[in-house]
């Protein structure tokens, strides 16, 4: 792998999303995919929200330039994406049922993986190898729809979910040149890490265009791939820990909120303003502070993931128990207790 394609790679795909997120946002302007504000949301201006065709068409660009489209698994792992892309679309014009949405979720995750694109086996805790056999596939598609929503669930302010993934890119791309990934592994990391790079200084406040769902359902659904990619010829057990640590606030988040909604009694799908950004307005931040914090928190969990890559098992675990002890720390410090049932649901982050 040589620096010199590994930096046309990220430039290729930071410059495309930088100039054509504003004619997406034109176009989106145009057609009517406009993000009105009501009294669920965070933003008080209509914004319109096609910037997840952009990061798509960086990410294209990218894979292009680089050789990608070259490898055996990547024409398989672009139409997924294209197809969670058309799938966001969708839902951003005209919102689907919850279970519709899911299912196509579902299905597209199944069908990469039915191509071949799976997690087939993970290291054994006592010893060598663990084959996943018939789960491979199952499993897959249970980490790809994950991830997918984790990712979905943070794009809640302006430059959340965008810089969140630059971070967990960055941290995967490090990760995959520190183990020896496959090149797609690397390149892929790369691409992801321009694109959303590209599109961040159209999306932070104040955010003169949305990624949409398309976009958040698009960046999870590759931060997967490229873990699922790296796991095909390494122990699943690493490449899949470190975009798990690297994710750590929106994993949290997620986490709490269906918590937060089964104790109260309210469906898991159902939209609130209990988010761990929404507490943090709450205590006082703004936006850009709220935002910028989390950057620090994910950075730090990246660093941790890190961490891990290359050091022996009992290091590793003493690390891991290190960054969950400052997790629980901060819930306390930041009093993110469980919701009581009394509190009734606000509505959804945008």
């Amino acid at each position: 792998m040589s620096v010199r394609l590994l930096l046309e790679t990220v430039a290729v795909a930071f410059l495309t999303a930088f100039l054509v997120t504003p004619l997406m946002r034109r176009l989106a302007l145009a057609w009517g995919f406009v993000a009105n504000p009501n009294e669920r949301s965070v933003h008080t201006a209509p914004v319109p929200y096609l910037g997840g065709v952009a990061i798509f068409l960086a990410f294209l660009a990218a894979s292009a330039v680089s050789g990608l489209t070259m490898h055996a698994d990547v024409p398989a792992l672009l139409l997924g994406g294209l197809a969670m892309l058309i799938l966001g679309i969708v839902d951003d014009y005209r919102p689907l049922p919850a279970a519709v949405k899911f299912g196509g979720q579902i299905a597209i995750a199944a069908a990469v993986a039915w191509a071949g694109v799976s997690i087939d086996y993970v290291t054994n805790p006592f010893g060598g190898i663990l084959e996943l056999g018939a789960w491979g596939i199952p499993i897959t598609v249970l980490w790809i729809v994950a991830i997918v929503n984790i990712i979905n669930l943070s794009d809640g302010l302006d430059g959340l979910a965008a810089g969140i993934t630059s971070i967990a890119a960055m941290t995967m791309l490090v990760s995959a040149l520190l183990t020896g990934q496959p090149a797609a592994a690397v390149l892929l990391a790369a691409a992801l890490l321009g694109s959303t790079m590209g599109f961040l200084p159209w999306n932070f406040n104040p955010a003169k265009i949305f990624m949409g769902d398309a976009g958040s359902m698009f960046l999870g659904y590759v931060l997967a791939a490229v873990a699922v990619e790296g796991s095909l010829k390494s122990p699943a057990i690493i490449t899949l820990a470190v975009p798990v640590l690297a994710l750590g606030v929106p994993i949290f988040d997620t986490a709490f909120a269906i918590l937060r909604r089964w104790r109260a009694g309210r469906p898991i799908m159902e939209a609130d303003r209990g988010h761990l950004h929404h507490r943090l307005l709450a205590i006082g931040l703004s936006q850009r502070e709220t935002v910028l914090l989390l950057y620090c928190v994910s950075g730090w969990f990246a660093v941790g993931s890190l961490a891990i890559v290359r050091l022996p098992v009992l290091v590793s675990t003493m690390v891991l128990a290190f960054f969950g002890f400052t997790l629980y720390v901060a819930v306390h410090v930041l009093r993110l207790r469980v919701t009581p049932r009394s509190e009734q649901a606000s509505g959804s982050d945008r």
